[in-house]
Order: C-alpha cells, then structure tokens, then sequence
C-alpha cells in the first residue's frame, strides 16, 4: 500500500506529512514518559520486532482477481510492543523502506506513514486494545479482525488522500480499493494470528526464553523466501492500473537498493537476498539506535 512517486497532488502530501511528524513526535514523547510508569519493552525486542515487520512486508501474497497484498504490520507491532512503541516501529519501517528501497515515493512518504504507523499500527491497535475486552477466549477472534481492519482503514486512507488530490473522484476509487483490501486484510489477520500464537506475548513472553528464537527464524525465513514473494501488483498498484489515474514516473532521486536488489549485481536471487540480508539488518540496527535514544532520555530525566 506504499502511494508511488507523483500519485498525489496539491497540497494533500504537505499536509499529511505535518499530522504525521506531529503524531510521531508525541508518540515518541509518550514513549520517554509512560516508561517512567511501567516497564518499557527492551531495545532488542523492539528492533527484533521492526526487523520483523520490515521483513513481513517484503513477502507479497496472490489475492483473487490478478492482485497481491503484503503484510501491513501494525496490529501485530502494536500486540508485540503496545503503544506508542508499535506506531514508531511502522514509522521507521515504512521511512527506510522509502529511503533505501525506494518503496513508496519521497514526496508521498508523510501519506505512507499516517496511513501504515498512524493508522495502520494506531486505529488497528486501537481496535485491538478494545476487542480484548472479549475476554481471552475471543483472543483470536479479536487480533484477526484488528489486524483485518487495520488494512480496510488504511485503503479508506488511501482512497480520501487520492480523491482529496484531485486525481480519482471517492466514488469511483473508494469501492475499489476497498473491495481489494477486505481481501487482503483477510491475510493480514491470518498472520497476525499466526504471530500472536507462537509468539510469546506478555506475562508468558517473561515466562518463556523462546520468543529471541521464534523471530530470529522468522527473519531468516522471510530471507530465504523474499525472491520467491508474489509478482502480481499490490492492491493499490491494481487499483491504479484498472481506473487509469497513475502511470509510473521516474524516482526522485536513486536509492542504493531500488525495488530490494543490489543494483551492482543486476537482478536475480543473490542480488534479493543481500538486499533483503540488507534490509533487515539495516532496520534491526536503526531501531534498536532508535529505542537505546529514547531510553537515554528516559535515564536523563
């Protein structure tokens, strides 16, 4: 669901980009205060978890009708290290995924954070945080259908910003985009559920030493398996193509690892898997900078 390079216009990308830097900011300041008040996650486990995320998102999944989907994240971040933590890790996945990869373009980067960290990681969490008022009973029942709403509010999004550009009118993009989504976020939620249940969470995370293991697997995992992600084109790419209101453009400016390949090495499997290596390890580093940052203002308070 990254907006590409020119897809919006006018004064909707300023705009998003200033509610987003705005909400970043006190997210991260919430982060520094409310750890004075309870235990916050580690440094590691945030950066095991944004790694994870980023990883997630390289793994495209066919969808009926010659689409994809991928792996938004942002319920399961949010499950993984609760608020403010999991909109922060979003922020800083999708912000890299921009910078480095090329994933989403420059000027549309505001958009893709409010809509992926903001929303994605903050209304999904949110929904999730009252569904588990259920009980534990309906625990699955509950992350599945965060997770699931999480992408159906993300494509709404998606469809007011283009529509707000001036470039597709809401009537026609809204029931496109969202007709594809529901479908994607029916996968959302099956691997958020897969997440929640052989990830330790809570209590029985502080209970069990296994959870370091499950997401070091993982990460090897979406790795080894990056190459092979679903061609077909994500639902807003779809959507674009049937409605005809966006043709690729040139990037603003060459990112080191363009569409996660190694441009050195030309295309093909190795040049995937080092950029994929690449990615992972470069978003594990910069949020566990990020988290160590924040607890350093922590300790000088």
């Amino acid at each position: 669901m990254h907006i590409p390079q020119t897809m919006l216009q006018g004064s909707v990308c300023p705009i998003t980009t200033a509610v987003i830097g705005a909400g970043v900011v006190v997210a991260a300041a919430v982060a520094v205060v409310i750890s004075q008040r309870r235990e916050r996650c580690n440094s590691l486990k945030f950066a095991q978890v944004t790694a994870l995320v980023f990883a997630g998102q390289m793994l495209n999944f066919p969808v009926a009708g010659g689409t994809s989907g991928h792996f938004l994240g942002g319920v399961a971040a949010v499950m993984l290290l609760g608020f403010p933590e999991g909109i922060l890790s979003l922020a800083l996945t999708v912000t890299l995924q921009c910078l480095f990869f090329a994933d989403g373009g420059v000027d549309m980067l505001g958009a893709n954070v409010l809509n992926m960290a903001g929303i994605g990681a903050g209304a999904g969490g949110a929904a999730l945080y009252l569904l588990r008022r259920l009980g534990e009973k309906y625990r699955y029942v509950a992350v599945f259908f965060a997770a699931w709403l999480s992408v159906v509010l993300a494509a709404l999004a998606v469809s007011i910003e283009l529509a707000a550009s001036g470039v597709v009118p809401l009537g026609t993009v809204l029931p496109a985009m969202l007709g594809v989504h529901m479908l994607i976020g029916i996968g959302e939620g099956v691997i958020t559920v897969a997440a929640a249940a052989f990830l330790p969470v809570g209590e029985a995370e502080k209970k069990s030493g296994r959870a370091v293991y499950v997401v070091s697997a993982m990460l090897v995992a979406a790795i080894v398996l990056a190459p092979f992600a679903c061609g077909l084109p994500d639902g807003l790419e779809w959507v674009a193509e049937k409605l005809r209101f966006w043709k690729e453009s040139a990037p603003a400016f060459v990112a080191p690892m363009p569409d996660y390949t190694i441009p050195a090495l030309q295309t093909g499997l190795v040049s995937q898997w080092l950029a994929a290596a690449a990615g992972v390890a470069l978003t594990f580093f910069a949020a566990y900078l990020l988290s160590c940052l924040l607890r350093r203002k922590e300790s000088g308070n």
